[in-house]
């Protein structure tokens, strides 16, 4: 069973990608990008993380999982220097549940004015 999820981005018909994608028992969510109502959604890591969670935490729930599904995310940020932030909206969701998680540096990302995107596996 394959199931292809989408959350309505110009990019996914432009780039040929879903959302997510539910294979059996296994989710996985690309690259989520911190985009609130068609825009960037903050100028801080803080709040862009919390947007690409939310994003994802929809998707995951889309495709009959829960945040509590979600057994690894990777963290990709423009300045590293930022990690605090973004750490602490990752740990207010993912306090209790505790996925695997990946920090990682990037120069750039396909928007300059995103700070992080984000990657996220579901196990169900």
């Amino acid at each position: 069973m394959r199931q292809l999820i989408s959350s309505g981005s110009p990019f996914e018909g432009e780039i040929g990608f879903s959302r997510a994608v539910r294979h059996g028992d296994r989710i996985e969510v690309s690259g989520t990008a911190p985009i609130k109502d068609g825009k960037v959604a903050g100028s801080d890591a803080y709040t862009q993380t919390k947007a690409a969670l939310e994003i994802i935490v929809k998707a995951v729930e889309d495709a009959g999982g829960t945040a509590a599904s979600i057994i690894r995310t990777r963290i990709f940020l423009t300045d590293m220097s930022t990690w605090k932030e973004a750490a602490r909206a990752h740990g207010e969701l993912f306090g209790e549940i505790r996925p695997a998680c990946s920090f990682i540096g990037t120069s750039a990302l396909i928007n300059p004015e995103w700070l992080v995107e984000i990657e996220a596996s579901a196990q169900l």
